[in-house]
Order: C-alpha cells, then structure tokens, then sequence
C-alpha cells in the first residue's frame, strides 16, 4: 500500500470511491470537497493522506484532517482542537488495516502540532458532518474501539412545501425583519461580536469574506438597532452551507435555515421562532419547496413549525494526550 500526501490532484478520486457507496445518500460533489477540505486553511496537510493499492494503481481511501488557526481563540477556539473532517476506504479494502494506518498517521500528526482534543466531523462550518452519520453503525463501534467516546446526537429537519403552499411572514410586534444588505456588514458584526462572539460570528465574517452581500442573513431590528439573526441559504450562496450539502438528492432547489440567535436582552417575546418563520417566508418567496434546518437537538422546537427528523448524526471525540504519552513510552 502507498499513502500519499493529500492534495488537491486527489480530488476527483476522491469524489468517485466516495459516491460509489455513499453517493445515494450523501452525494459528493467536486465543488464541495475542494471547499471543505482544500480550500480551508485548517486544514492540516501533515496529517491528510490518500492510500492507493500500488504505485498509480487505484485509489482505495484518504484521511482529511483539520486543527484550529491562528486567530481562533478570539472565538472561543482553543489551539488544542483538532477534527477528522472524514476518513474512507473503499468497501473492497476493508479490514485490511488501511483505515488504522491513516487514522495513525492523522493522529500522530495532530498530536504532533499540539492538538490534544480531537472530534469526529463538526469542524465548523466546513464540516461534511457533525458526526458519524446514524446508518453507519460499523463506522461507530471502529472508532469507539479506537477511542472516540460518543457524546450526544444532532439532527437535519427537512420540511417539503406544496406548489400553492405560502408561508406567510410573522407579526414580530415592535421588531422588523428583514433581509440583511452588504451595509448591514459593520452592525451585524458588532452585533455577533457582543452577543455571539464563538463560532457563529466566525462563521458570518468567514462569509462575508468569500463575498457575501448579505442575502443570506435576516435581521431582527428593534428600535433601529439588530437584535436578532438568522441565516438562510439557497444554490446561490457564495459558500455551500451545511444544510444544503445534499441538494442533489432532489429535484428541486434545496434551501437551508440555521443558525439563528436573538439577543438575550430580548428573550422572551417569540423572537426565536418568528425569525425562522421569517426565514422560510423569505425562501419560499425564492421559490424554495424543500428546507433542512441542519444539526440541532431541538426536534420539538422546530416541529411546531411542521419540520421532522430528516438525518441523525451521533458525535464523538477524545483525547489525544494519553495516546501520546503511550507512544513516547
């Protein structure tokens, strides 16, 4: 077996082994692979390898691994995270060890360069997952033999909208919703910093930074002044969102609500639920049928709003500070 040091000329193999067996469910797309994993400077290309059966012979799996950048902790990131964006080998190759080697090698990596916690997806908003997707029950018992302890669960929500359906917008009293503008760049990023100053605010100034103008975010004003978010997608993003990853799945646009957030000051008064209300009016005026409302634990919440559990991911991690000392011994 040669391992190979992952690059960007890997990348429609990649898309190929993957769809092969994941690709009625998850389908991988060029687009996303290179912005999620090549494109993200968290990347951590020490410890992302591809394993191929021979020298140019086929490719049969690839480990792409991540850790926090500089900058990070102002978000309430500790430079000690790191994340398995996704580890695959193919189905012929399995129990072979080739999934042990690269897991090994990501490790010893992300050790290597100071992480010592490490979680399975949910590397923020360039994750392909929050976690190990349910169905995949083999892939769960393989990691927890090798450590990982699961944690909790997450799920998508996904509501289909009739043709002649409207979702009318909501009566927010004193408060205005709105679609945001490239304008409303400066305020909503004060507005995160204060009320939301971990990854969501990262997540809106990484947005506006791959030219966002601001149609992907509703605003709840009061008084003239933001006291509310919510973020809405669809295909023209300027960025793949999480809940419109699978958007090949069908045959209509996709579009994608979350996450939102209300200033706590203001709690109380339904702002949570008329934002998102807010939201799906607003897509569905795109012409949208379909919404994921991606990795929450708020089933009921959202349920009161017609949405169900459409995937469930179960999250695991753990730390890699013992298996390091074991291999300095």
């Amino acid at each position: 077996m040669i391992y190979e040091k992952l690059t960007e000329q890997h990348l429609h193999e990649i898309v190929n082994i993957w769809n092969a067996e994941l690709g009625a469910s998850y389908p991988l797309r060029p687009r996303l692979l290179k912005q999620n994993v090549f494109a993200d400077r968290r990347l951590l290309k020490e410890g992302s390898w591809a394993a191929r059966e021979s020298e140019g012979g086929e490719l049969v799996g690839f480990v792409a691994v991540k850790r926090t950048s500089e900058g990070d902790e102002s978000f309430e990131l500790g430079r000690d995270l790191g994340w398995i964006h996704a580890l695959f080998v193919a189905p012929n190759w399995r129990g072979q060890g080739i999934g042990g080697c690269l897991l090994r090698r990501a490790e010893e990596a992300l050790a290597a360069a100071g992480v010592r916690r490490v979680q399975l997806g949910n590397d923020l908003h360039r994750r392909l997952f929050p976690g190990v997707p349910n169905e995949l029950t083999e892939t769960k018992g393989w990691f927890e033999r090798r450590g990982y302890e699961y944690r909790e669960d997450a799920y998508d929500l996904i509501r289909s909208y009739s043709a002649e359906e409207r979702a009318e917008l909501p009566d927010t009293g004193e408060a205005t919703a709105r679609i945001a503008q490239a304008a409303d760049r400066e305020e909503l990023t004060a507005f995160m910093t204060r009320c939301f100053p971990g990854t969501w605010d990262l997540q809106q100034r990484d947005y506006w930074e791959q030219g966002g103008d601001g149609r992907e975010y509703v605003v709840l004003e009061r008084a003239g002044r933001i006291i509310g978010f919510c973020r809405m997608n669809d295909a023209k993003s300027p960025l793949l969102a999480q809940n419109v990853y699978w958007a090949p799945l069908f045959n209509e646009e996709l579009g994608g609500i979350g996450p939102l957030g209300i200033d706590e000051a203001q709690r109380g008064h339904r702002y949570g639920i008329s934002i998102v209300q807010a939201a799906i009016g607003f897509l569905r005026e795109r012409g949208v049928r379909h919404i994921v409302i991606d990795t929450t634990p708020f089933v009921d919440f959202y349920g009161k709003l017609g949405y169900k559990p459409w995937r469930k991911y179960a999250k695991y991690g753990r730390s890699l500070a013992g298996s390091q000392k074991e291999r300095e011994r």
